[in-house]
């Protein structure tokens, strides 16, 4: 088969020692092609010509942000994806059940590929922008932006990061005391009060060191979006609910403060004023509308078998 990789070298996990294994794990029985991402979206360009000129599939050693990029540019194509943990969290390999070591998860995708592993799955839109895991709008898009201004400090210090971001976000930056936005969803539904959303492709929302931080029991790639909307955004009904889905899969659909809807196939996002929103992990700005759709079958996936 033909195969390109696509390095993103400033990710957090990649090295060069890392790329060449990986490089000649891939060369043992494939011919292979090596390509270096340098701007922010050049990986959907170079997943664009891969599937334009024929090639197999495309194998992603970065963070979910380049991930996502070549999703964008595979979706609706006969050239599949294989995930790496190359970035800091890498939610999209850690749900599909890969290892945190990108080199025996390039093993574990050589060995899917083999057994023909490979099968289309459902992603996410919003506004014409593919997602394999989640839309954030509202609180977490602020906080990932918070994240953005501190680059340099994600590759050593994630977690701390984040865990900081989401603090100086909640008493800083946000402003909680009135709704940013309505949704209209599919079924005809109109929630008023919209604080903070996530709408899912797939569960868990992201990973706390090693726990998964689990928002929708019905969020999977075989099936439409999940939506959990926040209604309050007071500290103490939060920080329970934060607690709560580090312990249970099941807390949002019991919670009081959460708006909880499962197989929704589309849904508008109408904001009262700017919403920032963020994609899989990447700031996209602020909006005043976001249309968000479920596609099945959409991209062509190696699927490791612990994920079946």
């Amino acid at each position: 088969m033909r195969v390109l990789l696509v390095v993103n070298e400033s990710a957090s996990s990649v090295t060069a020692r890392r790329r060449v294994i990986i490089q000649k794990m891939l060369s043992a029985d494939h011919e292979v092609e090596v390509a270096h991402t340098h701007r922010r979206g050049h990986a959907t360009h170079l997943a664009l010509d891969a599937a334009r000129r024929g090639l197999d599939w495309i194998m992603v050693l970065g963070g979910d942000g380049t991930l996502n990029e070549v999703a964008n540019g595979l979706v609706g194509t006969d050239c599949a994806v294989a995930a790496l943990p190359g970035g800091s969290t890498n939610v999209f390999a850690r749900t599909l059940g890969l290892s945190d070591d990108p080199v025996e998860a390039a093993l574990t995708n050589l060995e899917a590929v083999a057994a023909g592993s490979i099968r289309r799955v459902g992603v996410g839109s919003v506004n014409g922008r593919y997602f394999l895991f989640h839309t954030g709008i509202g609180w977490d898009a602020a906080l990932v932006r918070r994240v953005e201004k501190r680059a340099e400090l994600k590759r050593w210090a994630s977690h701390p990061l984040f865990i900081w971001a989401g603090l100086e976000t909640w008493f800083r930056y946000y402003d909680r005391r009135r709704p940013h936005f309505r949704l209209l969803l599919d079924d005809g539904t109109v929630i008023e009060e919209g604080y903070f959303t996530v709408v899912l492709n797939t569960n868990p929302y992201t990973y706390v060191g090693t726990r998964p931080f689990n928002l929708s029991p019905d969020a999977s790639l075989d099936r439409p979006l999940a939506v959990v909307s926040i209604r309050r955004m007071t500290t103490a009904p939060f920080l329970r609910l934060l607690l709560q889905t580090l312990r249970s899969p099941d807390a949002t659909t019991r919670s009081r403060i959460v708006d909880y809807r499962s197989d929704v196939t589309s849904l508008v996002v109408e904001g009262y004023g700017p919403v920032p929103y963020q994609v899989d992990g990447d700031d996209l700005g602020d909006v005043d509308r976001l249309e968000l759709r479920h596609h099945p079958e959409a991209l062509r996936l190696v699927v490791p078998p612990t994920s079946e």
